[in-house]
């Protein structure tokens, strides 16, 4: 009887394909599969690969300094640091992030972030799980950045949980979304200061009393969307630190980063 399901469901999105083909996620234009990008939008996409900064992902030079036993560039240059990192203190030990928040990367992250675009996720929340494999070490728990309920009842999903839940299924890793939550709704970080993004958002992220006991020397990989000034991350890293949990990693769709 599921044999016989699972291939009446085949026919049926055969069809529904004919019907309704795939759609390049960036724009538009019919794509081969579901969950692809059109040739334009992939070659605008600044997927960040090679050598990045262990702590936020972001993208470095390769001046070839850290060849393998083969002669080929390592992608995971464990210890690099970009300029904002080797400046700010951050909390957590490592991070990843997808892809730069310019080109195709940022309408994707807004598409799923304002848009309503639900159908992107798991494509993008794969992506993500590619991207933070290096952070995965055993018994790690995978936690969303949460949403303040105001703002969950306005957009009714949070996109960070939707990612965090592909990354904790490609890993077999459990998803503890409401591990986290906002103690008040700060206002946006859009065009604040650098020092305004990290006093908004101090003390805004707490631990649930309930998960104390099951964070207790736990290594966690926090995950959300963006990650800009990194405020954002540095408060609810440090709430997890500050009850006993660590090491922290942490992994985001997008990194924004200055132009060069």
């Amino acid at each position: 009887m599921g044999v016989q399901f699972k291939g009446v469901r085949a026919v049926m999105k055969g069809a529904l394909q004919l019907v309704y083909p795939p759609q390049c996620m960036g724009c538009g234009e019919t794509v081969g599969e579901t969950g692809a990008l059109c040739p334009g939008c992939w070659n605008d996409t600044g997927f960040i690969v090679g050598i990045c900064c262990d702590l936020c992902g972001a993208p470095l030079p390769d001046d070839g300094s850290r060849p393998d036993a083969a002669g080929a560039r390592l992608s995971d240059a464990e210890g690099a640091r970009c300029d904002e990192c080797l400046r700010a203190a951050r909390p957590w030990v490592r991070g990843r992030a997808a892809l730069v928040y310019r080109g195709t990367g940022r309408p994707l992250v807004l598409a799923l972030k304002h848009g309503d675009r639900l159908d992107i996720a798991a494509p993008l929340g794969d992506w993500l799980a590619r991207t933070s494999a290096p952070l995965i070490a055993p018994d790690t728990l995978v936690v969303p950045v949460p949403l303040h309920l105001r703002r969950l009842f306005h957009r009714r999903y949070n996109q960070a949980e939707l990612l965090a839940r592909r990354i904790a299924h490609a890993h077999g890793l459990p998803l503890r979304a409401d591990l986290l939550f906002r103690t008040r709704a700060t206002p946006p970080q859009d065009h604040r200061p650098l020092a305004e993004r990290f006093a908004n958002l101090e003390g805004a992220l707490r631990v649930r009393p309930r998960e104390l006991p099951r964070i207790a020397g736990r290594p966690v990989l926090l995950v959300d969307d963006v990650m800009a000034s990194g405020a954002t991350l540095t408060a609810a890293a440090g709430a997890l630190i500050a009850q006993g949990a660590g090491p922290v990693s942490v992994a985001v769709l997008a990194r924004a980063v200055k132009e060069a």
